[in-house]
C-alpha cells in the first residue's frame, strides 16, 4: 500500500541544550547560566557542536587540555548529528576505520554511566546480507579482519538469518555476516553527553555563536572572529560538517577541505502491532542498497541510491539543518527494495520520510589532520554517513594528534594532506559525490577505480598511450597506465571484468613483466612528486642532512635512497635524492606525497631567501626504461656509453636523448631490475618517447603499466611508502638499514629513536611470504590486509601483494609481530623468530600455507623450473 504521511516527529535535540551565548557546565539538562561574554583567549577553539566537535573537546579535556572553547552556530547536536540514523557498525573495509568504530562502540557503551545522560545505547548486533557469491566473499574478507582485532563476527547461513530476524525474506540470500556487538544509539544524545562530560572537565561551550573568520599570521592560527567578538587561540579545529568547505575559505590563508553534501533519505514507521524488541538486529542489505533498524517498535530504513541528489553546491547555508523536502518518487526504488526484504511492512503505517544532508568526500574516507598551509588549523569532517560509528575514535585520534604531535595509529588514509587544491573544485566535488554515495553499498572488488573527475592531471603522452591501448587508474588526480590492452583483446569484456579471483588482465601483465625481464619496457611515471632544493651556500645540504636519514653529502651525480623520518623514527616519506650540483638536489617521492612532503619540508626549513624549495612535478615527464636492453636503446639515442663501467648504478647525469638536451638520466628503475629513469622537460616528452619507441623496436620494446611494476617490486621485496611503510614504520623494521647512516656525523630527525630501537630490538618486521598451496587459477587471490598466522596464532596482516611471474607464485608483504600470551605484551621479533615459524595467510576465511623470507627469493623456488632460469649465484648478484 502507498505510504500515508503523518505529522513530523520532533528531533531528539529539541528537549535539552544550552541557551544562546551561554557556557555549558554540569549536566546537559541543567538550567543554563545567563548570557556571558566570550573569553578573550583560549588554547583551542573547536567549531561545531555535533558529534565530531564534542568528541574532540571531550578527548582533549581527558588528555589534560582544559583551556578549550567549543562554538556552535545553532544549538548543540542540531546539525546532521540530529538526523543520524543511529547505527553503530564496526564492519569496515579499512583497518583504521574498524579501530575507530570499535573504540566508538566501547566509548558510547560506558558514556551513560559516566555522564548520567541517557544515550539510548542498545547492543543489537548487525546482519550484513549477501545476495551474490562475490558479496559473500567481500563479507568473509571483512569478517577475517574483524575477528583478529577482537571484534566477534561470523559468517552465517540464510536459515540462521531468518532465526536472528524472523521478519526478513531470505529466499534470495547466499549467506550473511553477523556482528553481534554492533549497536544503535541516539546520536544527538551521545553528542550532548560528550559535551556534558567535556564541560565538567573545564571546556567552555557556547551555542548561537557563529565563526566569521579564522585569523592567521605568518602561517599560524592566532584566533577566531565571531559574531560576538574575538578569541585569541593557538589551535583551531574545524568540525563544521557540511559547512567545513566554506569555513575553510574564511581565513587569510584558505584551507582546502574537499567535501560536498547530498540529500539522504530514510523513513520512519509506526510500531508493529507487537512492537519489535529493542534488541532486534540492524540489517544492511547492500545489494538491495538499504539498511533497516528497529525504531520505537517500528522500523527506520534508508539507503544509498544509484542516483543521489547533491545539494548546496552554490554554498547555500542554514543555521540549523531542517528536514528537507520529501521526495517519494526518488525514494521509491529503496522502498521497493525494503518491501521485498520485509514484505510484512505493507501493513505498517509510515510516519515520515526524512530528508537530510550528509557530507561525502572524494574517496569515501573521512578527513582529519592539520592543514598543510596553516599551523594549528586542524580538521575533522566528511564522515560519509558514518559519523556516529567514527565519532569517538576519530575524536580521540585528532586529540592525540594535537596533544602529542601524532595519533597512536597510522591515519594516512584519512589525512587531509592526501588531497591537494585540485580536489576542491565545486564541479569536481559535485560530480564525484554523485559517484561516491552509491559506492558506499556497491560491491568493491580489488583494483576498482573512480570514474568521475578523471583526466584532470595527465602526462603529455596521455593521448599517445591511450591510442596504444592504455587502461588507466588515478592517483592524486594523475592518470597512470595500469596495463596496455593488445589489439586482439576484447576491451569491453576486460573493462567489465571484476573479481576477487584471477583477473582477466593476468596474461597481459605477464607479457609486460616478461618483456621487462628479457628485453625492454617503457612505463610513464610522470606522476611522481618532484622537488628541487637549491641554495647559494651549504644551506640545502645542511637542512637535507637534518631531515633525511641517509648521508646526502655524496659526490655530484650520485643518487641516495633515503627515508624522511619523524622523531619516532617512522617514515614520513621514502624517496630518492640526486645531487645535481654542490648546492642543488633533485628529490623524487611517491605521487601522493606532493602535499604532505611539501608541508613537512616547509615546516623544518628556515625562512632563508638563499634556500629555495621548488615543486617541479609538472616540469618533467618521467619515463622508466626497464630491462636488459634499456642500455642498448639509450646508448643508440645518446651516442654515449651506458654500461655499468661508464654509468654505474644509482648515478644521475644530464644527457642528450635524440634531439633533446637536458634529460636527467638516472640508473635506477624502482623495481630492482636493470634500466634507467628519464626525467624529461615536458616540451621534449613526445619527441623523446617517439625516439625511444622507434629505436627500441629492434630490441623488442613495448609499453608497460603500474601492475607490472607492482609485480616486479614486490617480487624483489621492495617496500613502498603508503602501502607497506607509514609513519609508525622505522627503517630497522623493514630492512631499510642501508638507507640510514647513524654515523654520518650529523644529527637527523629520528636518529635517537633508531639508536634506542637498535639497542632494544624491533617489535615487528616486514616479511615476504610466498604462498605454497595456492592455486592461482581456482583460489581467491590475496590483495592486501589478509591476516597472517604463525604456528596457528595471529601475528599481523599483509600490506601488499602481487603475483610473482618469475616465482610463479603469489607473493605477499606484511609485518610480523610477536604477541606473547605468556608475557601479556609484544616481544622482540628476531630473524630466528621469523625463520622458525610455520605460516598461513587467511584469504576470506581460508588459510593458505606460506613460506616466510626476510630477503628476496631467487626464481629457483618456482613451482616448475623454466629453461630461462639462471643460476642461483647470478640471481644473488642482481
Amino acid at each position: 500500500m502507498l505510504p500515508r504521511l503523518l505529522a513530523v516527529v520532533g528531533g531528539p535535540g529539541s528537549r535539552r541544550g544550552w541557551r544562546k551565548g551561554s557556557p555549558a557546565r554540569g549536566s546537559a539538562s541543567a538550567a543554563a547560566a545567563p548570557p556571558v561574554a566570550l573569553p578573550a583567549q583560549a588554547q583551542v577553539v573547536v567549531c561545531g557542536g555535533g558529534i565530531m566537535g564534542t568528541s574532540v573537546a571531550y578527548h582533549l579535556s581527558k588528555m589534560g587540555w582544559k583551556d578549550v572553547v567549543l562554538l556552535e552556530q545553532g544549538r548543540l547536536a542540531a546539525g546532521s548529528t540530529r538526523f543520524c540514523a543511529g547505527i553503530l557498525s564496526t564492519a569496515r573495509h579499512l583497518a583504521i576505520e574498524q579501530k575507530m568504530a570499535d573504540y566508538s562502540n566501547k566509548l558510547y557503551h560506558q558514556l551513560e554511566q559516566e555522564t548520567g545522560i541517557q544515550t539510548g545505547y542498545t547492543r543489537t548486533g548487525s546482519i550484513f546480507l549477501a545476495q551474490t557469491q562475490d558479496r559473500l566473499i567481500s563479507l568473509k574478507r571483512i569478517s577475517s579482519r574483524l575477528n583478529v582485532i577482537g571484534i566477534p563476527c561470523e559468517i552465517v547461513s540464510p536459515r540462521r538469518v531468518a532465526e536472528l530476524h524472523p521478519l526478513l525474506n531470505v529466499h534470495d540470500l547466499v549467506g550473511a555476516m553477523h556482528v553481534p556487538e554492533d549497536a544503535v544509539v541516539s546520536s544527538a544524545d551521545v553528542a550532548l553527553a560528550l559535551a556534558s562530560a567535556a564541560s565538567q572537565n573545564g571546556v567552555q561551550i557556547y551555542d548561537r555563536t557563529s565563526i566569521l573568520h579564522v585569523m592567521v599570521k605568518r602561517g599560524q592560527v592566532t584566533g577566531v572572529e565571531t559574531d560576538k567578538g574575538q578569541i585569541q587561540c593557538q589551535y583551531f579545529v574545524n568540525c563544521a560538517g557540511q559547512w567545513a568547505y566554506e569555513l575553510g575559505l574564511c581565513s587569510e590563508e584558505p584551507v582546502s577541505i574537499p567535501l560536498h553534501a547530498c540529500e539522504h533519505f530514510y523513513l520512519l514507521t509506526r510500531p508493529w502491532e507487537t512492537p519489535l524488541p529493542s534488541s532486534t538486529p540492524t540489517v544492511v542489505d547492500a545489494d538491495g542498497r538499504i539498511y533497516i533498524r528497529n525504531w520505537q517498535g517500528g522500523i527506520l530504513s534508508g539507503g544509498f541510491e544509484k542516483n543521489p541528489k547533491p545539494i548546496f553546491t552554490e554554498g547555500k547555508n542554514q543555521l540549523e539543518i531542517q528536514n528537507l523536502q520529501e521526495d517519494w518518487d526518488h525514494f521509491e526504488p529503496l522502498l521497493s527494495s525494503l518491501l521485498r526484504r520485509m514484505p510484512q511492512l505493507e501493513t505498517l503505517e509510515i510516519v515520515k520520510l526524512v530528508n537530510c544532508p550528509e557530507t561525502f568526500t572524494p574517496d569515501m574516507r573521512c578527513i582529519m589532520g592539520e592543514s598543510p598551509s596553516v599551523r594549528g588549523y586542524f580538521v575533522l569532517v566528511g564522515m560519509n554517513s558514518a559519523g556516529l560509528s567514527f565519532g569517538g575514535g576519530a575524536g580521540k585520534y585528532l586529540a592525540e594528534w594535537m596533544v602529542h604531535g601524532y595519533p597512536s595509529e597510522s591515519v594516512w588514509e584519512l589525512d587531509l594532506k592526501r588531497f591537494g587544491a585540485l580536489q576542491s573544485s565545486r564541479t569536481f566535488l559535485r560530480h564525484r559525490v554523485m559517484e561516491v554515495m552509491p559506492l558506499l553499498y556497491d560491491l568493491k572488488v580489488p583494483r576498482w577505480d573512480f570514474q568521475t573527475g578523471r583526466q584532470l592531471r595527465t602526462s603529455p603522452l596521455y593521448d599517445r598511450l591511450d591510442a596504444q591501448g592504455a587502461r588507466w587508474m588515478e592517483k592524486h588526480g594523475f592518470e597512470r597506465p595500469k596495463y596496455f590492452v593488445p589489439p586482439d583483446k576484447d576491451l569491453l569484456a576486460l573493462e567489465q571484468s571484476k573479481t576477487f579471483y584471477k583477473p582477466d588482465w593476468f596474461e597481459i601483465v605477464e607479457s609486460e613483466v616478461k618483456c621487462c625481464k628479457e628485453a625492454v619496457c617503457v612505463i610513464d611515471m610522470s606522476s611522481f612528486t618532484k622537488f628541487e632544493i637549491t641554495s647559494t651556500g651549504d644551506q640545502a645540504l645542511e637542512i637535507l642532512q637534518y631531515l633525511f636519514s641517509n648521508d646526502l653529502d655524496v659526490p655530484v651525480g650520485h643518487i641516495v635512497h633515503t627515508g624522511m623520518l619523524n622523531e619516532r623514527g617512522g617514515y614520513e616519506n621514502d624517496c630518492s635524492i640526486a645531487r645535481l650540483s654542490k648546492r642543488s638536489f633533485f628529490m623524487i617521492s611517491p605521487t601522493d606525497q606532493q602535499v604532505h612532503c611539501w608541508a613537512w619540508l616547509k615546516k623544518y626549513m628556515p625562512e632563508d631567501s638563499n634556500l629555495i624549495l621548488e615543486d617541479v612535478t609538472w616540469k618533467y615527464t618521467a619515463l622508466n626504461l626497464i630491462g636488459p636492453r634499456a642500455v642498448d636503446v639509450l646508448s643508440e639515442l645518446s651516442y654515449a656509453p651506458m654500461t655499468p663501467d661508464h654509468f654505474p648504478s644509482l648515478f644521475c647525469k644530464e644527457m642528450s636523448v635524440g634531439y633533446a638536451n637536458g634529460i636527467r638520466v638516472m640508473s635506477m628503475t624502482h623495481t630492482g631490475e636493470p634500466g634507467f629513469m628519464l626525467y624529461i622537460p615536458i616540451e621534449y616528452a613526445l619527441h623523446v618517447y617517439n625516439e625511444v619507441m622507434s629505436v627500441g623496436q629492434k630490441y623488442g620494446i613495448r609499453n608497460a603499466g603500474y601492475y607490472a611494476l607492482r609485480s616486479l617490486r614486490i617480487e624483489k621485496f621492495f617496500a613502498f611508502w603508503g602501502q607497506d611503510l607509514n609513519t609508525l614504520t622505522t627503517p630497522l623494521e623493514c630492512g631499510g638499514e642501508s638507507r640510514v647512516k647513524l654515523d654520518k656525523g650529523v644529527d637527523f630527525i629520528g636518529r635517537d629513536a633508531l639508536l634506542q630501537q637498535r639497542q632494544n630490538g624491533v617489535y615487528k618486521r616486514l616479511t615476504m611470504f610466498i604462498l605454497d598451496d595456492h592455486d592461482t587459477d581456482l583460489d581467491l587471490w590475496p590483495w592486501w590486509g589478509e591476516p597472517i598466522y604463525r604456528n596457528g596464532q595471529y601475528v599481523g596482516k599483509t600490506t601488499s601483494s602481487a603475483y610473482g611471474y618469475t616465482l610463479e607464485r603469489h607473493v605477499c608483504l606484511g609485518f610480523v609481530h610477536n604477541f606473547s600470551e605468556d608475557a601479556g605484551e609484544e616481544q622482540v621479533v628476531t630473524a630466528d623468530f621469523i625463520n622458525r615459524g610455520e605460516y598461513e595467510i587467511d584469504i576470506a576465511g581460508h588459510r593458505f600455507q606460506a613460506k616466510a623470507k626476510l630477503y628476496p627469493v631467487p626464481s629457483l623456488l618456482a613451482h616448475k623450473r623454466r629453461k630461462e632460469d639462471v643460476e642461483l649465484s647470478d640471481l644473488h648478484g642482481k
